[in-house]
């Protein structure tokens, strides 16, 4: 089952807010540590962001050098395929 830690904060004149300590500890956050803030308008939810290991990254760009590879697409192509995004982005608004 899961257990729910509550407190209770305030927001500070520069909008900024204090996690209180015993939150803080159960997720391990410390100093610097990124959150993603998601609102619908009523509540907050703040999601601690885990950073992923370098060598994940390393997995997926060598997964997506191989994709390229084997559909054929080449460093020259990149200028190109960012301009057709680009442009369809600029047909939408």
């Amino acid at each position: 089952m899961t257990q729910y830690l509550t407190d209770v904060t305030s927001v500070s004149t520069k909008g900024q807010v204090v996690l209180p300590k015993s939150i803080r500890d159960s997720l391990t956050l410390q100093s610097g540590s990124k959150l993603l803030v998601i609102s619908d308008g009523r509540s907050i939810v703040l999601k601690p962001i885990d950073m992923p290991d370098i060598s994940e990254f390393q997995g997926l760009m060598e997964a997506a050098a191989t994709w390229a590879e084997d559909v054929g697409v080449t460093e020259d192509d990149i200028p190109s395929a960012i301009k057709a995004v680009r442009d369809r982005k600029k047909a939408k608004r």
